[in-house]
This record gives C-alpha cells, sequence and structure tokens, in this order.
C-alpha cells in the first residue's frame, strides 16, 4: 500500500527554520522522483521543489536560496529545511511522487 507521511510542520517566527519530513512506503522509493507542494488559504497548490532519482532539484523562485529539498534512499523519506523563512510561505505543505496521491499534509504557520 502506498502511503506519504508528512511531517516537522509547526509554527515559527519570521526568520526562522523548519525541516519537514516525508517518509514515503510502497512504491520504488529510489527510482521516483519526488516533489513538495504547498497550498495556502484561498490559493491553488503550486509546486515548491523538486528532486530528481538522481538527485538534481529545482526549485520556484519564491523559494531559491532558502529552502533545500533532499533525499535519503536508504530511509526511503524527502526532506524539506526551509530557512528564512517569511509569513508568506504559511501553508499545507505535501510530498509526493508521479506514482502516488496526495498525502495529509503538514502545517507551516510563519509569523511576522
Amino acid at each position: 500500500q502506498v502511503q506519504l507521511v508528512e511531517s516537522g510542520g509547526g509554527l515559527v517566527q519570521a526568520g526562522g527554520s523548519l525541516r519537514l519530513s516525508c517518509a514515503v512506503s510502497g512504491i520504488h522509493f529510489s527510482i521516483s522522483s519526488m516533489a513538495w507542494y504547498r497550498q495556502a488559504p484561498g490559493e491553488e497548490r503550486e509546486v515548491v521543489a523538486t528532486i530528481s532519482s538522481g538527485g538534481n532539484t529545482n526549485y520556484a523562485d519564491s523559494v531559491k536560496g532558502r529552502f533545500t529539498i533532499s533525499r535519503d534512499n536508504v530511509k526511503n523519506t524527502v526532506y524539506l529545511q526551509m530557512n528564512k523563512l517569511k509569513p508568506e510561505d504559511t501553508a499545507v505543505y505535501y510530498c509526493k511522487s508521479p506514482l502516488t496521491t496526495w498525502g495529509q499534509g503538514t502545517q507551516v504557520t510563519v509569523s511576522s
């Protein structure tokens, strides 16, 4: 059974950091690209960062230089290190691969 479990969200002040984790099971993780998305209230879901099976990364312009996506193919986990957080980063964050449906997400709230 395919399962995605996101964790690591919380409430943080602007300028702070959080590290999100997404544990994946039920797929051949090491050969799957992965992505982090986010959805703010009243907004459409948007892609934040992607990582290929080979480790190549891409970022939305809004998070370049502040967020880092990484993966651990032994732990079947993808991470999102978020630094210099801004109030506009407030959203529910989701991880996903082309082989999975959506997980439950993890809430990130950045206070000003």
